[in-house]
């Protein structure tokens, strides 16, 4: 249960990174509270899984799913290029992330 949560976890970090993107500095109001609320969640979430998820794994894989999820949204919401390169850096990542879950069992 405690991976599931952190994949939450991640998944909320990747809102409130977009979030961040779309308050523009937090500086317009519903936005800025979306991010922040989402800030919120994800960390609340994090701390839960990181109960029973050692540390170093649990907060390598939080922010890998936030790197690849927020990169990837970045290119699908916000415009940002498309590459085959920058595709291939995001797998090395999701293969971190895959190699510290099964280690991590």
């Amino acid at each position: 249960m405690a991976w599931w949560i952190l994949i939450a976890a991640g998944l909320f970090e990747v809102a409130w990174a977009s979030g961040l993107k779309m308050s523009h500095g937090l500086t317009r109001p519903g936005p800025a509270l979306f991010t922040l609320v989402t800030l919120a969640i994800s960390m609340v979430l994090l701390a839960v899984s990181l109960r029973t998820i050692p540390i170093g794994t649990g907060y390598a894989v939080w922010t890998g799913i936030g790197a690849v999820g927020t990169a990837c949204a970045g290119m699908l919401l916000f415009g940002e290029p498309f590459t085959w390169l920058r595709c291939g850096f995001i797998g090395l990542i999701i293969t971190g992330i895959m190699g510290l879950k099964f280690v991590s069992s």
